[in-house]
């Protein structure tokens, strides 16, 4: 994989996938983020003199520490659109529980007609994912799992499966702790 701006994120598809990372150490010592454009979408708007086209795109940002933002953005330039929806992204970042670099346990994440499995795997396995919940595990910082995209494959449905997955992640010191409370 390329680190330069706006590279080719190699596989198949329509060259929608790109990768676009920060510099490895910011000015004021910032942990780096990672940026990947999952999708870019043209849209038309029919008019009196043809037609308009606007830009959307969905971005996913991370910390490959745990941290984890997904954005969405529209704009008349495709710059503009992958720059609000960065931006987004960083003002709505979560922090995801794992287990070194794996998850914990098997997840189910659901949202609209997306559904993403998620499963721990051993040391070596990989990241077993693509397109959207790729972007997502990768910016998270998880190295060893294995995934299945089931329902829909609408890219905003897919990414925000997988997020609602890895936020319903629990280690076995808080399962223990409401299970004692109880």
């Amino acid at each position: 994989m390329s680190t330069g701006n706006f590279s080719n994120n190699g596989g198949g598809g329509g060259g929608n996938r790109r990768d676009r990372r920060a510099p490895a150490t910011s000015a004021d010592g910032a942990p780096e983020m990672v940026e990947k454009i999952v999708f870019i979408n043209r849209c038309a708007k029919v008019v009196k003199g043809g037609r308009r086209f606007s830009f959307s795109a969905l971005c996913v940002v991370g910390d490959r520490k745990g941290k984890v933002g997904i954005g969405y953005g529209k704009a008349n330039e495709v710059p503009d659109a992958i720059k609000k929806s960065t931006e987004h992204a960083k003002k709505h970042m979560v922090t995801v529980t794992l287990k070194g670099d794996t998850i914990s346990h098997d997840v189910m994440g659901v949202a609209d007609g997306g559904k993403v499995l998620l499963k721990p795997a051993s040391p070596g396995t990989g990241l077993i994912a693509g397109g959207g919940v790729r972007a997502v595990l990768e910016a998270a910082g998880i190295k060893n799992i294995l995934t299945k995209s089931m329902g829909s494959s609408n890219h905003i449905a897919i990414v925000n499966a997988t997020l609602n997955g890895l936020l319903q992640l629990r280690t076995a010191e808080k399962i223990k702790a409401v299970r004692a409370s109880a």
